[in-house]
């Protein structure tokens, strides 16, 4: 976009603006070059700014082009026109033709937006933080609101940072007279005019470069590809000036200047999808050289994140789970020279799995909306009628987001008819749309209010009952609101809505109607009134309370089984008729709903108990009472029930397949005697129960048998009587069936001292699931029957040795094994051991390996491990060559049952024949070990070519001084060119200090070096020949082959004769014939 590109560069300001010339300065002549001219502008009336055209489209302002220092920030803003567009816009920035900028959000790019309501204008900003040249290139804006879709381009241009140029500009300002002071004299402008023509050169210069408008990181790319690659890269990214193009591209290729640090450099850019790893590769000249990576210049420190690698003169950055703090420019600097980068990450694209469904509720409903995308933690987008969903505004609109992995749901408590619409989940790998129906709830009459006709003085009561308990309502009595009184009352509890007239009187007749609020709907009933005018006598009977109870004692009683429903009915009689009251204690029952409740008739009074529980046990009054006179009567009421569960449930001992349970009985019996009791049992982790007994079991301790030894089990208890079986007691807590061992094997004495006895052992035959702990080992002394246990934590390994004897005792040992389960049976040792030293005589065990000259080289460590065996402890002697050894460099430790010589680093004087002796008394036995420390040899000395002929050179030499303390096997022989010096092997492992090199090159010179091969290998330097083999060339002759010249000659001889011909007369004619022969011949008509 090159005048995009030319049109944001605005005119200088400042310090940058062309100054004024002084009043009185000389005319300057014209420049060498004229400008095209420009046709004349208007003249724009002062202090007004120019006209500016406006922009078309849905953009009130695009973005302007800019040019930005490497390093500086900067800001792009645009401004798009709300009302242009049907609904929220989604924005987003391109790099390039490809290239998302929202993976970029929180590292160097940040994205902005607000939106002004009130002129419906919404502000778009692009932030780029500390520009580097990587950013340089083409961008674009797009805007999207459903249908409507419009974008537009603009550059950034990065510069290197400049340099202050204003001291040099005044330097340009010259006095004409030299000589004089410095206010004397006329400026001279000339040399700023030169300047500033080249100036304005290298910006042209630049613009033409720049005219293709290719971003530069296309530029490193095709710089890179092939030739044949060229035209598919330019489709690629819309580059139409292919010709224009390569030729820029060759005049690149051209002025690429070689790296002295790297062979290879970074790519211009990488892309890493978020969670992979991506790997940074560079190659440099040097192996050898120092290398650093940065992360927006911070250095970067090797660790699980980063990972470095050196593969040849490959250096390898391996960034591991890339994440959006990953995204940032990279650098590595070898010396002073340095190549850039950059990794985008790249966030995977959300999948919906589960789309949004839609609903239909009621109002006051709760309602989850609930979507399932393909990555936990990832983000979306709520939208109702186009319009964003967001936490600020749930406070308002009664919502509230849930995530729960992959699943995101949009909650409303209560659902109202301004939440119905339109629902969408947008992520950035797809959408779904789904709507929310919500409709009023329907009200449903539970019960109607019924016609009523009632008597003088009466109470009047109309009762409904609605399906909704928030809705409320008005009486009305033939079309007139009823308010109320002192005798009128209107109560509204829960679903029931009551009008109750007390004391009813005839003007209290009509129709009454009940209107729920918000509802098209009515209840109505009629009240009818009737008066009655008998005259009579009352009849006067006392109360009486007449039971029938199911208890034969004298005492009125009734059994009831917790949970059952029981109901008292008491006739009861009197006239007028009683009142009955229900008792328990002080305590008065009037409720007439609830769990428990009275209940009156004319003739029998009824307490009702829903679902008895233990707590209703007790005994229970009722009175009756008229004007004559009253009547009591008490009935006990017995309550039960299933026992507690069983007490203190636990295992006490456990055997190979068996456990003891043992329980407390229960606290409560439920009223009725317990009958016995049920076991279960089952293995831990698992849900299955198994039953013990079928029968019930009367006693409190149970054994368990035909169980699987190393297995956890639990086990609980059922408590059982005539009512039922309890809840099952708490589990108890995981045992294993487990057994003891049997007892160790081969029970033998090992060795004996005059104070201690090592015993040996096997293992027991039989282990079980328990394993073995340890090993208890108990001594007895003869003739006694006391076991004195020699250690008091098991040992585990089969040996011990028992310390502290008496001396000249005899004693008998046994052992036992012990594992969770217990101690096994002990295995003894058949016969007592007598406590007394034993001599042996002395013995030294030399290794196979030391029985020969034992070969080490210089500087490697010398570790000779050398056992013994004696009785008591030897005495251990180490010489060489008959003298002691020398501590301070040879080191030596000596045990029980072996010795160790050891030599840190070894060195050629250590090497020698070694003695050592051990002794008890006046037994001695010895052994002599022969160490040959070894390194590599000297060069060969004398190396000469002693005879030349033809394409062969005898070279002989002389061995070397130093053979390294080992026999020298052979000799490596190696040529090179004078030319080029470059050694080639001619023999390897040659035994001979001469050899004959065939088949060298006439013309070339040679020569040739020795390399001395020993135990140790070729010697570190080579013996070079003094003198060299010079192959010479042997003169040649050519002589010519003779040959006699070959006789060409041939008769003429006719191929194709000529034909007659007739042609009219004034047109063209050709004869046509073929002939053959040596040398050619011609004629016409004879001729």
């Amino acid at each position: 976009m090159p005048e995009a590109k030319a049109a944001a560069k605005k005119a200088p300001k400042g310090k940058d603006a062309p100054k004024e010339a002084p009043k009185g300065a000389p005319p300057k002549e014209a420049p060498p070059k004229e400008a095209p001219a420009e046709p004349p502008k208007e003249d724009t009336p002062e202090g007004q700014s120019p006209p500016v055209e406006e922009p078309t489209g849905i953009f009130l302002q695009k973005p302007d082009s800019v040019s930005v220092e490497t390093g500086k920030d900067v800001v792009i803003v645009a401004k798009v026109n709300g009302k242009e567009l049907p609904g929220k816009p989604t924005i987003k920035w391109f790099k390039g033709k490809w290239q998302e900028l929202d993976s970029k959000s929180g590292a160097r790019f940040s994205l902005k937006e607000t939106h002004d309501s009130a002129s419906n204008v919404c502000t778009v900003e692009l932030h780029i933080g500390k520009v580097v040249l990587g950013d340089r290139g083409d961008y674009r804006l797009e805007v999207k609101a459903k249908d409507v879709c419009d974008s537009c381009g603009f550059n950034i241009d990065v510069e290197a940072p400049r340099q202050d140029t204003s001291g040099q500009s005044m330097e340009s300002f010259k006095r004409v007279n030299e000589g004089k002071s410095d206010n004397a004299g006329e400026l001279d402008f000339s040399g700023l005019l030169k300047k500033r023509e080249v100036v304005e050169e290298e910006k042209k210069k630049k613009k033409d470069e720049d005219d293709l408008g290719i971003p530069p990181e296309i530029w490193e790319l095709l710089k890179g590809a092939k030739k044949s690659e060229y035209e598919k890269i330019a489709f690629q990214y819309g580059i139409t000036d292919l010709r224009g193009m390569l030729k820029r591209l060759k005049k690149a290729k051209v002025e690429v200047k070689k790296s002295a640090a790297f062979t290879k450099k970074l790519d211009p850019a990488y892309q890493v999808d978020k969670g992979n790893k991506i790997k940074l590769v560079v190659e440099i000249s040097d192996p050898d050289l120092p290398l650093k990576w940065f992360k927006n210049g911070q250095e970067i420190k090797p660790s699980s994140k980063y990972v470095f690698e050196n593969v040849g003169k490959k250096r390898i950055l391996t960034i591991n789970k890339c994440t959006l703090a990953d995204d940032a420019a990279y650098e590595v600097a070898v010396k002073d020279e340095k190549c850039f980068t950059e990794v985008f990450v790249k966030e995977p694209p959300i999948l919906i799995i589960k789309p949004l469904e839609d609903q239909q509720v009621y109002v006051d409903d709760r309602v989850e909306m609930v979507v399932e995308v393909s990555e936990e933690g990832a983000q979306v987008m709520w939208m109702k009628d186009g319009e964003e969903l967001t936490r600020e505004k749930s406070y308002k609109a009664r919502y509230n987001f849930k995530r729960d992995g992959k699943r995101h749901v949009l909650i409303y408590p209560e659902v109202t008819q301004e939440d119905m619409g339109r629902y969408k989940v947008i992520t950035n790998g797809g959408q779904c749309e789904a709507e929310l129906i919500v409709e009023e709830k329907p009200l449903e009459v539970l019960q109607g209010i019924a016609d009523l006709t009632v008597k003088a003085t009466e109470q009047a009561m109309f009762k409904c009952e609605v399906s909704d308990p928030k809705v409320t309502g008005k009486w009305y009595k033939n079309g007139v609101e009823v308010r109320p009184s002192k005798r009128i009352t209107i109560s509204h509890v829960g679903r029931f809505h009551k009008l109750v007239i007390d004391d009813v009187r005839p003007e209290d007749e009509g129709d009454y109607t009940f209107v729920p609020d918000g509802y098209a709907l009515s209840l109505s009933a009629k009240l009818n009134f009737l008066e009655i005018k008998v005259e009579y006598v009352p009849k006067q009977e006392p109360p009486k309370i007449h039971l029938d109870c199911s208890g034969k004692t004298s005492e009125n009683s009734i059994v009831v089984v917790a949970g059952n429903k029981l109901r008292m009915d008491v006739a009861i009689t009197g006239e007028p008729p009683p009142t009955a009251t229900w008792l328990k204690g002080d305590q008065v029952f009037t409720a007439t709903e609830g769990r428990t409740r009275v209940e009156q008739r004319p003739d029998n009074s009824s307490f009702v108990i829903e679902s008895a529980e233990r707590a209703d046990e007790g005994h229970y009054t009722i009175k009756v009472t008229n004007p004559v006179g009253e009547d009591v009567a008490t009935i006990f009421l017995r309550v039960v029930d299933v026992p507690d569960p069983p007490e203190a449930v636990r295992v006490t001992s456990v055997g190979e397949d068996w456990a003891i349970l043992v329980w407390e009985p229960p606290k409560y019996d439920g009223g009725q005697p317990v009958t016995g009791y049920l076991m279960e049992r089952k293995k831990k982790g698992s849900q299955r129960w198994m039953k013990l007994n079928f029968e019930v079991f009367t006693e409190t301790t149970y054994e368990s048998t035909k169980m699987i030894e190393g297995v956890l089990y639990e086990m609980r208890v059922f408590a059982v009587n005539a009512i039922g079986v309890s809840q099952p007691s708490l589990n108890t807590k995981p045992f294993m069936p487990i057994a003891p061992t049997s007892e160790p094997q081969h029970l033998t004495v090992e060795d004996v001292t005059d104070t201690t006895t090592t015993l040996k052992w096997r293992p027991p035959d039989r282990t079980g699931a328990g394993g073995i702990d340890g090993y208890l080992v108990e001594y007895c002394l003869e003739g006694s029957e006391e076991w004195i246990p020699a250690n008091t934590e098991p040992v585990e390994r089969c040996g011990l040795t028992v310390k502290d004897l008496p001396t000249g005792a005899r004693i008998l040992f046994r052992v036992v094994a012990v594992n969770i389960a217990g101690r096994s049976a002990p295995a003894t040792l058949a016969q007592p051991v007598t406590i007394r030293e034993i001599v042996e005589q002395p013995k030294i065990r030399l290794p196979r390996h030391l029985r020969q000259t034992y070969v080490r080289r210089v500087g490697e460590q010398l570790n000779l491990v050398i056992p013994f065996q004696g009785k008591p402890r030897p005495q251990v002697v180490w010489t060489k060559g008959g003298a002691p050894l020398d501590t301070a460099h040879v080191h030596v430790r000596t045990s029980d049952f072996d010795t160790v010589l050891f030599v840190r680093k070894a060195a050629r004087s250590d090497s020698g024949e070694y003695e050592l002796s051990v002794q008890i008394e006046n037994m001695k036995d010895t052994a002599t070990i022969r160490i040959q420390v070894v390194e590599k040899a000297g060069p060969p000395e004398n190396v000469l070519v002693k005879e030349v002929w033809g394409s062969n050179a005898l070279v002989e030499w002389q061995p070397p001084r130093d053979d390294g303390n080992s026999e020298v096997t052979g000799y490596l022989v190696q040529k090179a060119d004078k030319k080029t010096m470059e050694w080639f092997n001619v023999f390897e492992h040659n035994r001979h200090t001469h050899c004959t090199v065939s088949e060298l090159i006439m013309g070339n010179e040679y020569y040739f070096r020795v390399f001395s091969e020993n135990f140790c290998g070729l010697s570190e330097s080579p013996g070079v020949s003094k003198n060299t083999a010079q192959i010479l060339k042997t003169g040649l002759t050519f002589k010519l082959p003779e040959y006699k010249e070959h006789d060409f000659r041939m008769p003429p001889k006719f191929l194709t004769p000529l034909i007659d011909r007739v042609v009219v007369a004034g047109y063209s004619a050709a004869l046509n014939c073929a002939v053959r022969g040596h040398p050619r011949c011609w004629g016409r008509g004879g001729g």
